[in-house]
């Protein structure tokens, strides 16, 4: 098993977990701190180390920003974290994202197979959205 860190934020819903990527400002912390408000408990935020165990991927806190998120405005705050968890879907924040989504696109990260979901990025972070999306098209 080899561990690899990837640039992403990542969330727990329930036993999943959902990564979130994104540019630099395009909202990835804000979004992580609604899906917090909702119940989701953080796994990284900016970084995430990821355990490819035969077709699945865990997700875990990087231990040099455990716990750390960077909140707009306030400078790093500390939240509660969780590790170990498969990683069941993949949201993208892109301001080119479409308008419908038909299906789940398939991606790779570090050798397996995700679905992975476009969002437009916003000034609401759309939790609910992220949510929804766990729900149709994550990895069960």
């Amino acid at each position: 098993m080899s561990s690899t860190v990837l640039q992403a934020t990542c969330l727990a819903l329930g036993e999943r977990a959902v990564m979130i990527e994104g540019p630099s400002g395009s909202g990835k912390s804000a979004l992580a701190l609604a899906l917090m408000d909702r119940g989701a408990v953080l796994i990284g935020d900016d970084g995430v180390t990821l355990d490819q165990r035969g077709e699945q991927l865990f997700a875990s806190p990087p231990p040099n920003i455990a716990g750390l998120v960077e909140v707009r405005n306030l400078g790093l705050l500390r939240f509660t974290t969780t590790s170990n968890v498969r990683v069941a879907l993949v949201i993208v924040l892109d301001p080119k994202a479409p308008r419908f989504a038909d299906a789940a696109e398939p991606t790779d990260r570090c050798g397996v197979q995700l679905p992975l979901i476009r969002l437009w990025p916003s000034e609401n972070p759309p939790a609910r959205k992220v949510e929804l999306s766990l729900d149709r098209y994550g990895l069960g």
